[in-house]
C-alpha cells in the first residue's frame, strides 16, 4: 500500500477545494463523521466524550465531530488547547456550528483533570500530519493526561507529536487506542516509533477524488496482508528451479547462526542450500542439519575463517544464485579476506548479514564497484557502524544509504524496512518484542536467501520481510513474548507461508 507524504495530502487537498471547488467544509464534515463513528462505539450510556482541538483544520475536524456526537445523543465536552485568536476560518465555522445545537470549545485548563480522566473516550484533534516541531505549552500538558488517562483514545489523521514524514516523536505524542486518518496512510503511521503510537490504523475516504489521491502517494508502500503471496509451484519442477543457495557463517564462537539460517532457508523454499562453515564447528553444523549440506572450510586457531577458505567457497558459489555471508563469522582478517573477495567478484546477490557488515564498514565503496546486487541487513547498532544516522528518521536514514550506494538496505527493527536503490521503501507491519532476541536475524538471512533465489529482487525482499515478521507474531501467540525463541519463528514459517499462498 503506496502511503503519501503531508506536503502531497496538503497538495490533494487544495487541489480539490481550490482546483475543482469542492467544499472544504464537506471535507471536513466527512472526515469529522469518521472519526465520531469509531468514538461513539467507546461510549455507554451517560459517558462522555472528551475532545482536545488545536486551533487549525484538525481542531476543525475535532469540532465537528464534537456535533455530531452530540447529535447521537452523546455528552460532550470539547476543549481548544490552541490560540482562539488562530482559528482557521473552517475550524472557526465549525465551532459556531457547535453553538447552534447547544454547545460550546471551551478553553482548555489542565487543572480540571476529572473532566479527561474520567471520560468515556478522548479524541484527540489537536494537530493533524503538517506538525514539524515538537510539541509545547497547553498542547504538551493535553498529550501528558490524555497519556496519564486509561481511557481510549481516537486520533484524528494523525497522534498529535508524532511527525507524519518521518514516524519521528516531537518532544511527547498522544498513545492512541485507534487514529482514523485520511486518503492514504502517511509514513509515520508505519515507521518507528511513531507506529507505536497509532494503535489500530482506518483509512478513511472523505471525498477527494481518487486520481489526485493516487497522485499524491510517494514511494514508500506498508506491505499490508493479502499483498504478498507465494505462487503456485509448476509440479514438474525439479529442486534447482526453487533456488541454489550458498550459506557462509559460524566459528568457534557461534555455531548457531549457520544451523539457524539455513534452516530457515530450507523452510522458506529453497531447492538446495550448501552452507560453508568452519572445520572446527562441521561435526556440530552437521549434525544439525539434514537438509542443508555442510562442507569444512580452513579456519584459523580461533575457529574463524581464512583465506585458505576461498578456494573451497568459489567451487560451490560458481553453481550458486545467492550468497549468504556473515552470521556468526567473527571479526578476524580472515573474515575481511573473503567477504571483500566474494564482494568483489560474485554476479549473483548477496545478503550481507552481521559480520559481513562489520568488513563493508571498513570501506562501504567496495558495494559501489561490486558486480552483485547486494542486500544489507543492519540493526540499530550495526547501521550506525555503517555511519547510518537517523535522527531524521528511518526511512529518509535508509534511503540515503541505499541510493548513494547502489544496494538494498533492510533496516532491522518493531519494524523492519526494506529501502532500495531505486529510492522506494517497503515497511514491514508484523512483528513484536519477543523477536529481538539472538538468532532472529540469522532468520531473517536465510529466508532472504531463500527468496531471492525463487523471484524478483522486490518480490523477494517484501516477501522475505513479511514472511519473518509474520512468524514472528505467530510465535508469540505460541509462546509469548518473553518465551519465545528465534527457533520458533522458524518452526511458524509453515503456517505463515500457507496463509500467503495463492490459491490452488
Amino acid at each position: 500500500m503506496f502511503l503519501s507524504s503531508s506536503e502531497k495530502m496538503k497538495s490533494a487537498d487544495n487541489t480539490a477545494i481550490f482546483g475543482l471547488g469542492i467544499d472544504s467544509l464537506y471535507l471536513m464534515e466527512n472526515a469529522a463523521g469518521h472519526i465520531a463513528d469509531r468514538a461513539y462505539g467507546y461510549l455507554s450510556d451517560g459517558a462522555t466524550a472528551v475532545i482536545f482541538c488545536g486551533s487549525g483544520n484538525n481542531g476543525g475536524d475535532g469540532v465537528a465531530a464534537a456535533r455530531i456526537l452530540m447529535g447521537k445523543g452523546c455528552c460532550v465536552r470539547c476543549f481548544l488547547t490552541g490560540s482562539r485568536d488562530k482559528l482557521t476560518a473552517d475550524t472557526a465555522e465549525m465551532a459556531k456550528r457547535l453553538e447552534s445545537i447547544g454547545g460550546r470549545l471551551e478553553d482548555f485548563d489542565s487543572e480540571n483533570k476529572d473532566i479527561f480522566l474520567n471520560a468515556g473516550v478522548i479524541i484527540d484533534a489537536m494537530f493533524g500530519i503538517g506538525l514539524n516541531k515538537p510539541l509545547r505549552g497547553r498542547a504538551l500538558e493535553a498529550v501528558k493526561l490524555i497519556n496519564a488517562s486509561k481511557v481510549p483514545v481516537i486520533a484524528a489523521d494523525i497522534p498529535s507529536g508524532i511527525e507524519a514524514d518521518t514516524g519521528r516523536i516531537m518532544g511527547d505524542a498522544v498513545k492512541a487506542t485507534e487514529t482514523v486518518t485520511f486518503s492514504l496512510g502517511k509514513p509515520g503511521h508505519f515507521a518507528e516509533p511513531g507506529n507505536v503510537y497509532t494503535g489500530k490504523l482506518t483509512i478513511a475516504d472523505i471525498g477527494i477524488p481518487s486520481h489526485l489521491v493516487e497522485e499524491a502517494e510517494i514511494p514508500v508502500r506498508a506491505i499490508m496482508d493479502g499483498e504478498v503471496s507465494l505462487p503456485k509451484r509448476n509440479p514438474l519442477s525439479h529442486k534447482g528451479d526453487h533456488g541454489k543457495i550458498m550459506i557462509i557463517a559460524g566459528s568457534g564462537e557461534y555455531c548457531g547462526a549457520p544451523n539457524m539460517c539455513s534452516n530457515a532457508a530450507g523452510r522458506s523454499g529453497a531447492g538446495l542450500v550448501y552452507l560453508g562453515v568452519p572445520e572446527c564447528i562441521h561435526t556440530i553444523c552437521a549434525i544439525k542439519n539434514t537438509e542443508a549440506m555442510p562442507f569444512a572450510l580452513p579456519c584459523d586457531s580461533d575457529g574463524r575463517l581464512t583465506e585458505k577458505a576461498l578456494p573451497k567457497i568459489w567451487d560451490k558459489l560458481k553453481n550458486c544464485s545467492v550468497c549468504v555471508i556473515g552470521p556468526g563469522l567473527g571479526r578476524s582478517e580472515g573474515t575481511l579476506a573473503v567477504v571483500r573477495d566474494i564482494i568483489a567478484s560474485f554476479s549473483g546477490t548477496i545478503v550481507a548479514d552481521a559480520d559481513a557488515l562489520w568488513v563493508i564498514a571498513q570501506d562501504k565503496n567496495i558495494l559501489k564497484n561490486s558486480p552483485a546486487k547486494i542486500v544489507l541487513t543492519p540493526h540499530g547498532g550495526e547501521a550506525k557502524m555503517l555511519g547510518i544516522n537517523w535522527e531524521e528518521g528511518r526511512i529518509s536514514a535508509a534511503k540515503a544509504f541505499a541510493e548513494e550506494y547502489g544496494c538494498t538496505l533492510l533496516l532491522k527493527g518493531h519494524r523492519s524496512l526494506a529501502a532500495y536503490s531505486d529510492g522506494e521503501v517497503a515497511i514491514a507491519t508484523h512483528g513484536n518484542a519477543g523477536m529481538a532476541k539472538g538468532g532472529s536475524g540469522d532468520v531473517l538471512a536465510g529466508i532472504l536467501g531463500a527468496m531471492l533465489g525463487q523471484f524478483d529482487h522486490k518480490r523477494a525482499v517484501d516477501t522475505a520481510l513479511h514472511l519473518h515478521s509474520l512468524a514472528g507474531d505467530i510465535a508469540r501467540e505460541r509462546y509469548g513474548e518473553y518465551a519465545m525463541l528465534a527457533s520458533d519463528i522458524i518452526d511458524a514459517l509453515p503456517e505463515a507461508e500457507i496463509s500467503i499462498m495463492e490459491e490452488l
